[in-house]
């Protein structure tokens, strides 16, 4: 059974519109690397609502975009994934992109590390990059 939900944490509006365009664009881009997906929970929260959980779990005291917990690896995917929509805007305000394309980026970067993708070394990040840059272009508009 494939379930992508959507989830806001404390006092945050859900910051995307159409729900079914997104579950769809996951979906695709899903079975584009060949994984299938359980379950998935976008959980939209502030940075410090975010921080706290980067401290309890990952004993990492900063703020991040996003934090993700796989719950199976292998080729379906299980997973919450908390994104902090002020970093989100925080993002797209340095980086001058709409608030949309950088959630979007946020989103596929999360989706992209349950699929075995890294970030840590130079090689690793420019493969990431172009995928989400790829996957950001495919959403149905």
């Amino acid at each position: 059974m494939e379930s992508i939900a959507f989830h806001v944490a404390e006092d945050i509006k859900l910051p995307i519109k159409n729900k079914s365009a997104y579950r769809q664009w996951i979906l695709d881009t899903a079975q584009a690397e060949q994984k299938s997906i359980d379950f998935i929970n976008y959980i939209f929260c502030s940075d410090e609502y975010l921080k706290d959980i980067n401290v309890k779990y990952l004993n990492h005291d900063y703020y991040t975009d996003i934090i993700t917990f796989p719950y199976r690896e292998d080729n379906v995917l299980q997973s919450d994934i908390y994104i902090s929509v002020d970093r989100v805007a925080e993002n797209a305000n340095d980086y001058d992109v709409p608030f949309e394309d950088e959630l979007r980026r946020v989103m596929i970067h999360g989706l992209l590390h349950l699929m075995g993708y890294d970030d840590h070394e130079d090689s690793d990040i420019a493969v990431i990059r172009a995928k989400e840059d790829f996957y950001i272009g495919v959403f149905p508009q």
